[in-house]
């Protein structure tokens, strides 16, 4: 289907990541993006000013909130637990090998981590889906992954969206009523339009992919129709996701990574208006 909006975004950040991604809306924090490949968590007020930077590693992958308070993050080969110092305490290895990383992640309505990794060389086939439950259990769930990237469950929770961005697809993930996979299907091809990155879930159930080298995020209803798009003034836009207080506001995250002659407004944080909007992130329970 034919593009049938164009949406501007404006500059909400000034250049604040050299990788960003992972942006999240957190209850007592607001918004929080990540510069990925240093490790940092990147707190941003209401007038978009950083008010503050806490490294958790080399590697953050993914961020959500605690139910018991704190945040769960994805670090470079497994889990680690924040205090609401953002200081860390307590990790989790699901493995070894230092070529494959975490890459991104978000919780599902039965507040279980799910974070997908990624060889740093994008080799075919090394990354995976896996999960953090509540009791700190792991599992790897989906093997063989490519480059494991946006990941985002609808508010009902009977379906997720996933990326893997070598497949240059977003598949739907069909989940039975104990939170399993039930089945995994192609949803939206993008083959040739830019690198799948990150996306984000509206009110509706359609989906926000971030199209990484393109400069641009599409739309796409839940049947999988293009029907808007968001222009952003930098090529490299890495992930989006809903926040402000109705939920309204689409933050668009980008990155200068690599580039010898970046962008001006290459890592800012960028926010449009979507004509639907989104809803609360589900948080980790444990």
């Amino acid at each position: 289907m034919t593009t049938r909006e164009t949406i501007g975004a404006r500059r909400f950040t000034e250049v604040v990541t050299d990788h960003g991604e992972g942006p999240a809306w957190l209850d007592r924090w607001g918004l929080c993006v990540l510069d990925m490949l240093v490790g940092d968590l990147v707190l941003i007020d209401a007038s978009g000013t950083v008010s503050r930077r806490a490294n958790v590693g080399p590697v953050v992958a993914a961020v959500r909130e605690r139910r018991g308070g704190g945040l769960v993050v994805g670090v470079e080969r497994g889990f680690a637990m924040l205090d609401e110092d953002l200081s860390v305490t307590e990790s989790i290895e699901c493995w070894t090998d230092p070529s494959v990383r975490m890459n991104d992640g978000g919780c599902d309505p039965q507040g279980r981590f799910w974070c997908g990794s990624m060889a740093y060389d994008l080799t075919p086939g090394a990354g995976a889906l896996w999960r953090l439950d509540p009791d700190r259990a792991t599992g790897l769930l989906v093997p063989d992954v490519g480059c494991s990237n946006g990941l985002a469950w609808t508010r009902d929770g009977s379906r997720a969206y996933h990326v893997d961005s070598l497949t240059n697809r977003v598949d739907v993930l069909e989940f039975a009523a104990d939170g399993t996979i039930a089945s995994r299907s192609p949803f939206l091809d993008v083959t040739g339009e830019g690198f799948p990155d990150g996306i984000a879930v509206d009110r509706e159930n359609g989906v926000w992919l971030a199209l990484f080298g393109s400069g641009r995020l599409i739309h796409a209803d839940r049947y999988g129709r293009r029907d808007a798009e968001i222009t952003v003034p930098a090529a490299q836009v890495t992930a989006c996701t809903f926040g402000g207080p109705d939920f309204d506001e689409l933050y668009i995250t980008t990155s200068r990574y690599r580039l010898t002659d970046p962008e001006p407004a290459a890592g800012a944080v960028f926010v449009a208006e979507p004509s639907v909007g989104g809803f609360a992130p589900f948080g980790f329970f444990g």
